[in-house]
């Protein structure tokens, strides 16, 4: 079947457009572009880890750069878009609940038999929920058996709500502390949503355009992540018949030796210019979820060292990539002290890379903007690998 060959160039662009970073504001500003932005991608990743904002007020704040962090509740409110799974927790628009359903019965199918015990329990908390309108974890009273042994050992009633939560007898909104409320979908669902159950075919066919709408270039894998926890899912098949329909379209990328790759054939002719703007991005930004992906397309080896022994920590616990135009320059390992109105940026490692002053220009005023983002009035640099660059940013950072 015939390859549609593009150069590195080509699809280090194509992937940045389908990743929204182009340019600044490539979906515009205010609350209408971070509905828009969440709408291109169909899922953007919810992390609860707070060193900087979190990553997906992170990830939309990178792409709308007017973002206030409330207006994800108000489109959560407005019934606009829900919290729920593709390859991990996320907010996904609500006109595609639908697609959801098949996860669903993915983490139904997989759940261990219940004891009677959990089902009674599971049973209480929906009776509870159903006549005392939302509840939290707090809601319910303290019933773990024996002192907490570490982060996922849930006591039994954050699992019950849980396995609600997942197979989709409960929904979640969020308060101000990040905290997950409960309650019934027919509280929360509008009422014109289709709630029909997707065959296999059109759910395999749904992730394949999402996942190459917001990843541009693609491997089988990469598409099917997407799908990971849904029961049985058709997606190699699909992708199969929409190449042989011209839907998707089979490309290769020059001096690249790898599995195949897949693309949306409105590709095959856009035009892309990038900007040249420099981005700091969430290690949990769609861009970077993937590490494989950047290092075959941009030849940058990036893994998020929070889940790594200190000791053997290369970077940082939470380093963040620097992208200036397709070019992966550094990468900040930063911390918030919200508080004090400190960023601390514990390392600025520099890629091992020529940068010109307008380069390190845009890296600081990057920078700036991240802090201001963190409600962040002043920038304290204790490390980097390039004393010279350093003291460039230092002084720009001090203007």
């Amino acid at each position: 079947m015939k390859q549609h060959i593009l150069t590195s160039s080509q699809a280090r662009k194509i992937i940045l457009h389908a990743a929204g970073l182009v340019k600044p504001a490539q979906f515009g500003k205010g609350i209408e572009a971070v509905y828009k932005l969440i709408d291109h991608f169909g899922f953007i990743q919810i992390d609860t880890n707070y060193v900087v904002e979190r990553a997906h007020h992170h990830a939309i704040a990178t792409r709308v750069p007017d973002y206030k962090p409330q207006w994800i509740d108000e489109l959560l409110a407005d019934g606009r878009i829900f919290e729920y799974f593709t390859y991990g927790t996320g907010y996904i628009p609500m006109h595609e609940y639908r697609f959801s359903l098949p996860v669903k019965e993915g983490f139904l199918s997989r759940r261990k038999p219940l004891t009677q015990p959990e089902a009674n329990l599971m049973n209480k908390v929906l009776d509870r929920i159903s006549r005392e309108g939302p509840l939290m974890v707090k809601d319910f009273e303290e019933d773990r058996p024996t002192a907490s042994s570490g982060w996922w050992d849930w006591r039994p009633a954050k699992l019950a709500l849980e396995r609600l939560f997942l197979d989709g007898s409960l929904m979640c909104t969020r308060q101000e502390n990040f905290h997950k409320v409960y309650d019934l979908p027919i509280n929360l669902l509008p009422p014109d949503i289709d709630t029909t159950a997707p065959t296999a075919e059109d759910f395999a066919r749904h992730v394949i355009r999402r996942s190459l709408q917001s990843l541009g270039i693609a491997y089988a894998k990469d598409i099917s992540w997407r799908a990971h926890y849904a029961k049985n899912h058709l997606v190699k098949t699909a992708l199969e018949n929409m190449v042989a329909e011209g839907e998707v379209c089979l490309v290769s990328v020059e001096g690249l030796n790898t599995a195949p790759l897949y693309m949306l054939p409105a590709y095959k002719s856009k035009k892309i210019t990038l900007s040249g703007d420099a981005f700091i991005l969430s290690p949990f930004d769609t861009l970077n979820v993937l590490r494989h992906r950047l290092k075959d397309f941009f030849d940058f080896d990036y893994q998020v060292e929070c889940f790594v022994p200190q000791a053997k920590r290369k970077y940082g616990y939470f380093s963040l990539p620097v992208l200036v135009g397709d070019t992966f320059v550094a990468r900040m390992d930063s911390k918030a002290d919200r508080k004090h109105s400190v960023l601390t940026i514990h390392n600025l490692h520099f890629e091992p890379l020529p940068l010109s002053p307008s380069t390190i220009n845009k890296i600081t005023e990057a920078i700036k903007a991240f802090a201001r983002f963190n409600h962040c009035r002043e920038i304290v640099i204790t490390k980097s690998n390039d004393k010279r660059l350093l003291k460039v940013v230092k002084e720009g950072l001090s203007m």
